[in-house]
């Protein structure tokens, strides 16, 4: 039996400076799978640890399927996620913004909107049959009652609300923050990442990661876009 419940398929930084970064800001290495120490910075509104609670678990990401349980074994998803990748050419885009993205913050590329809409519409299209149907609390925990008539119909259609047209691809760094912090945290929080940040983001891989019995995500294959 697999230790993993849940898997979903993310971008996440190759090795270097960006995702060492980002990964002890939000205190967990996602592709080393253990926790890091967290920088003790100056002019934050809360313990960092308090700030990134929430993220922290998923690790530094950028969701393209969201979390499922998965209707095969793992060494079938690898096979899924391959060959997915070798239909997709890598995406360039331009620098990453830090944004106060409905009271949390988070890095967005710019310029490639169009084109993250199309990764992610393929990536979902492609990887569908590899997850079992949503159960009755998995539904809940989406709050339908919140969501538009579309997002419903996209949760029930493909798993997710916010896929398709309702896709929004962002790096998350925070929980969502008291009023105020954000104000607070921004110059921090760029001026920890402004020296490692790429001049143009690029996502060259999909990365399939899994979530541990403790709730935190592993990486577990990246595969190459290499279409």
């Amino acid at each position: 039996m697999t230790e993993f419940a849940r898997y979903a398929i993310y971008y996440a930084p190759r090795a270097g400076e960006f995702a060492d970064a980002c990964a002890a800001w939000l205190g967990w290495d996602m592709q080393a799978g253990r926790a890091v120490a967290q920088p003790d910075l100056p002019g934050l509104p809360r313990p960092l640890a308090e700030l990134t609670r929430a993220p922290r678990r998923y690790g530094f990401h950028g969701t393209i399927r969201a979390p499922f349980r998965p209707a095969c074994d793992e060494a079938r998803l690898i096979e899924a996620v391959e060959h997915c990748a070798a239909s997709l050419t890598p995406l360039h885009c331009g620098a990453l913004a830090l944004t106060d993205l409905h009271g949390f913050l988070a890095l967005l590329p710019e310029g490639c909107d169009k084109g993250l809409r199309a990764l992610g519409e393929a990536v979902i299209r492609a990887t569908d049959s590899l997850r079992l149907p949503l159960t009755k609390a998995e539904i809940a925990r989406r709050r339908p009652d919140s969501l538009t008539s579309r997002q419903r119909a996209l949760l029930e259609r493909w798993g997710y609300p916010f896929v398709m047209e309702e896709f929004r691809f962002h790096l998350t760094l925070t929980d969502q923050l008291l009023p105020g912090e954000g104000r607070a945290l921004i110059p921090v929080l760029s001026d920890w990442l402004t020296p490692v940040l790429p001049r143009r983001f690029a996502i060259e891989d999909l990365c399939l990661v899994a979530e541990d019995r403790a709730g935190y995500f592993h990486l577990r294959h990246r595969a190459a876009l290499s279409g």
